[in-house]
């Protein structure tokens, strides 16, 4: 489609994602205008997404009340449905990863948010998933929590695709980087090849503006101040524009040289939680403001539709960065620390998935008690 805002992303660098997975959209109308049209690139998935898709539709009703009648039980007729559909979707993509030599053409899914802070069980569960889902294009979700941190670099040696989640801040970036890097080296310590070890690092940008504009808005209330009032709704993008450049500094700097010497791809950044909450805001702020190259955005279904329709695609990551140290430079002065706010929603975001998780498996005993009924 001539023009279209979200197919000129590829030409800044930028892949964009799908936030959103349902057993019906891979065969829809909608999907093939998403790949041919728009220039889908890949797809994510995460508990909260897969609780609505399960609960509020009866597009898994068949095979779960056969998985019921089968003596299934709750979390093993979890594992079928959702895996059915990664599959699914792994399959669709698949000529996209295929055409692009594994760059693009990913979907990803997520290893149990109860296992957070278990390192072992962590790894078990990617590789459980990884043997159960059997497609080149899969890429596992691990949270970005110290204890998954050994995680990551086990799985990354093992040679795994991995999308690193629930990233907020330069100091989980750092610790995600390092992690990554210290797997690869492993590998090739080994002599094993790395030209097909493929990850992103997920950040999570609006969660950031939300935490940090309440916390604007109490020290407006406590003193009018037409500095603090210029504020809101600009440190989401600042800390991603910054971690952006950090993310320079690994990746074409001397650390990785020797890596992509032996065909090491690099582990792209990519944009989670784009989707625009407060709606005195753009609501394509944060795909309009983070556009640039090895980027991904993974953005939400109204959000896509927002861009496709008055989106600007531009080199926007690299504009105003004199701006943006500024915006982080003034927000420590009001002893507002992106570190400590990144690790507060990085507890909460763990404590969110968990309970999207709980609630998911909760609506399937409910759905497989009633067909035993």
């Amino acid at each position: 489609m001539a023009g279209n805002p979200l197919r000129e992303l590829e030409r800044f660098g930028q892949s964009f994602w799908l936030d959103y997975i349902q057993r019906d959209l891979m065969n829809s109308d909608e999907f093939r205008r998403l790949l041919e049209d728009d220039g889908l690139k890949g797809m994510t998935s995460n508990p909260t997404i897969f609780d609505k898709a399960i609960s509020a539709s009866h597009d898994y009703d068949r095979q779960l009340e056969k998985l019921a009648r089968d003596g299934k039980r709750t979390e093993a007729i979890y594992d079928a449905l959702v895996f059915e559909d990664i599959r699914t979707a792994a399959d669709a993509l698949l000529p996209l990863y295929n055409q692009s030599s594994g760059r693009n053409g990913y979907i990803s899914h997520e290893v149990s948010p109860l296992l957070a802070r278990d390192t072992a069980a962590t790894v078990a569960d990617a590789r459980k998933i990884f043997a159960a889902i059997d497609r080149p294009n899969l890429m596992v979700k691990v949270p970005a929590t110290p204890e998954s941190i050994p995680a990551i670099e086990q799985l990354t040696a093992e040679g795994r695709n991995i999308n690193v989640t629930l990233m907020f801040s330069m100091r989980h970036y750092e610790t995600v980087a390092e992690a990554f890097i210290r797997g690869l080296e492993k590998r090739a310590q080994s002599g094993l090849p790395l030209d097909r070890v493929a990850s992103v690092a997920s950040v999570f940008v609006s969660r950031i503006d939300t935490l940090v504009d309440k916390r604007l808005d109490e020290k407006i209330r406590a003193a009018s101040d037409q500095a603090i009032a210029a504020l809101p709704g600009k440190a989401g993008i600042a800390n991603t524009k910054l971690i952006y450049q950090r993310f320079k500094e690994y990746f074409y700097g001397q650390r990785f040289k020797p890596l992509a010497e032996k065909g090491a791809r690099v582990q792209r950044p990519l944009w989670g939680s784009t989707g625009t909450k407060n709606p005195a805001y753009s609501d394509v702020m944060y795909v309009d403001n983070l556009i640039g190259p090895d980027t991904v955005n993974t953005i939400p279904p109204a959000t896509i539709d927002a861009f496709r329709d008055h989106g600007k695609p531009r080199c926007s990551i690299e504009e105003s960065l004199s701006d943006t140290y500024e915006v982080v430079r003034r927000l420590a002065g009001l002893e507002i620390d992106l570190n400590a706010v990144g690790d507060q929603l990085q507890r909460e975001g763990v404590d969110a998935f968990a309970q999207s998780y709980k609630q998911l498996l909760g609506h399937i005993e409910e759905r497989r008690a009633s067909f035993l009924a």
